[in-house]
């Protein structure tokens, strides 16, 4: 047996298959867990596709209507002025946990509070202010698409890297572990067949054997009793039975009857 190879038996045989259908099963939902990850990989590519024109097009009028503000500002430079009077982010961003087939991902999720907003409504009122303000929503516009393509480039590295791992386990599982087990199997089968067939000769032999011992024994017994017959003078090879003994011997009564007759 190799040294790789279980003792064949019974419960290792049952402990294999048992281990095949576990590894089966496995594997089955294995493959559908990367198959829902393929098609929701999918779905955000083409989000994250749109997204980015999205996004483009934001930071495009960001641009434009930054322009517009500090020409209306007769170029003063209102990022100072901001910069200034931002005491505490109006914007912030928060981190939720998503659920996709197992796989943990992370959402970004923007939290506004209008409240915050106050120093910045009143910038530049007498000198370009609805300019400015233009200008304000924007960039919160375009900050609202970047935050959510962060969400989705995030989603799809993580998405990517599970998808790799699953699709490793699926192909670790198809090609290496099941058929090392089905291997193990087939040789447990093989090697119990033999064992049965070894105990059914072996029984057959033990059988065969003692035939032959007790036809000995008969043909000894039969040896004997002729020669105890051949060294005993006037002895009959063929002992007459009791019966029919009784039958040929004349009795002793009949024999008087005889007599009498004659005399």
């Amino acid at each position: 047996m190799p040294e790789s190879m279980p003792a064949a038996n019974r419960s290792t045989l049952q402990t294999f298959k048992a281990k095949k259908a576990g590894a089966s099963k496995g594997h089955k939902l294995l493959k559908q867990k990367r198959d829902a990850l393929k098609g929701r990989f999918q779905l955000l590519l083409k989000d994250i596709v749109e997204t980015k024109l999205v996004v483009g097009e934001a930071l495009k009028d960001g641009s434009f209507a930054m322009a517009k503000a500090q020409w209306a500002t007769a170029g003063d430079d209102i990022a100072a002025t901001v910069i200034e009077r931002a005491k505490k982010p109006s914007i912030t961003m928060k981190l939720y946990p998503d659920n996709v087939a197992g796989v943990s991902i992370p959402v970004f999720k923007l939290n506004h509070d209008v409240a915050l907003d106050a120093p910045a409504q009143t910038l530049s009122i007498a000198n370009g202010g609805a300019v400015i303000a233009a200008c304000r929503e924007t960039y919160q516009k375009a900050v609202l698409g970047l935050c959510r393509l962060a969400s989705l480039q995030t989603a799809f590295f993580t998405l990517d890297e599970e998808i790799k791992m699953t699709s490793r386990r699926v192909n670790a599982l198809e090609y290496v572990l099941i058929p090392q087990i089905e291997c193990v199997c087939h040789y447990i089968t093989q090697e119990m067949d033999e064992q049965s067939r070894e105990e059914f000769f072996r029984v057959k032999k033990v059988v065969a054997k003692k035939k032959a011992k007790l036809e000995n024994e008969r043909i000894q017994l039969l040896k004997d009793a002729a020669e105890a017959a051949a060294a005993t003078p006037g002895a009959s090879l063929a002992p007459v039975a009791p019966k029919e003994a009784a039958l040929a011997a004349p009795s002793i009564f009949e024999a008087k009857k005889d007599d009498d007759v004659m005399f």
